[in-house]
């Protein structure tokens, strides 16, 4: 077995020109893989070479930043897309409002003409009827007070699921030494699932992973792992010439590291607030090719629910399927 952590490390700021061994063998099919420092608040890079016999030598380059707090503030984007997914229902809520106003009037004339006829014993006759029509009236602004309050409330609900993923979209990933992109990025192409836990969770989420590999690779699975206490997970895979097909798939499925702790970890904590979910409970959620969130939970991934839900990215069936991600929390 092969650790692809527990070397010794070498510490040095952004300007220092070092250079790894000549002697790293990189593999085109296989992006390094890359952890984080979150308790340095510049970037530094941490580089460790390894040689033994009869296995290729490693380089693992770990990055880490924290970025200045994005607004919390609804995007205009979010509201685009709210408008798109309910694009009726900005007219629903005026009508509701016009309703309301027209039953509050008729209940408001209601109301006088019946205090004018308890007040003159000539219209007496008339108080059954006047009662029938402000009750009919208050029954109205309640109906629609109640449908206003409920389309309001899932308008907001929306708002927030939809601003939600706007800042995991804008959240960054390190695919290697020299790449950086979006989560955005991988919308279509890829189905994420975040494991965010101790490194001791993630070590077992990447052991329990290791029977379905190429399963969740075939549908588009790529993890992207994220400790909370700060330690860096060791990696043990098995390196040899019997191996190299699976261990490069292996690391292809785990090659994700996020950057910029700080933006993932108050991301992470607005997640399990509204979900109800104790901060330091080990957490894991998947995402679906739209980049929109399909499931969450406590405790490690279901991989064997993924390979028996999600369809292939690639064959026959995948262009029919591809919206059959489940539905969206």
């Amino acid at each position: 077995m092969a650790s692809l952590a527990n070397v010794p490390y070498i510490l040095g700021p952004p300007n220092t020109h070092h250079k790894p061994h000549n002697n790293i063998n990189n593999n085109n099919n296989f992006k390094s893989l890359c952890h984080h420092l979150p308790f340095y608040r510049n970037i530094w890079w941490v580089s460790a070479t390894t040689v033994t016999p009869k296995r290729n030598s490693s380089t693992i380059t770990c990055f880490a930043a924290n970025k200045p707090s994005s607004s919390t503030e609804i995007s205009s984007t979010a509201r685009i897309r709210s408008e798109v997914l309910t694009p009726f229902r900005s007219v629903r809520m005026f009508f509701y409002l016009a309703f309301i106003a027209s039953g509050a009037l008729g209940g408001f004339i209601a109301t006088t003409q019946l205090i004018a006829a308890l007040t003159n014993s000539s219209k007496t006759a008339d108080i059954p009827e006047m009662l029938k029509g402000l009750g009919i009236d208050i029954g109205a602004v309640s109906l629609f007070a109640f449908l206003y309050y409920r389309e309001n409330n899932a308008k907001n609900l929306q708002m927030a699921r939809l601003s939600r993923e706007e800042s995991l979209s804008n959240l960054k990933l390190r695919v290697d030494q020299k790449r950086i992109i979006p989560v955005s990025s991988l919308r279509g192409i890829a189905r994420l699932v975040i494991c965010a836990g101790p490194a001791s969770f993630i070590l077992e989420s990447f052991r329990l992973s290791e029977p379905f590999t190429e399963s969740l690779l075939d549908r588009g699975v790529l993890v992207v792992p994220f400790p909370t206490d700060g330690s860096l997970p060791s990696f043990e895979i098995e390196e040899n010439e019997e191996t190299k097909e699976i261990t490069t798939k292996r690391k292809r499925l785990w090659q994700l590291a996020p950057v910029y702790t700080s933006e993932w970890s108050k991301w992470l904590a607005e997640q399990k607030k509204l979900a109800g979910v104790p901060s330091e409970s080990p957490v894991y959620l998947s995402l679906r090719l739209d980049g929109r969130v399909r499931g969450s939970g406590v405790g490690y991934p279901p991989w064997n629910a993924f390979v028996a839900q999600l369809p292939p990215v690639k064959g026959i069936w995948s262009g029919i399927l591809d919206g059959m991600d489940g539905r969206v929390l």
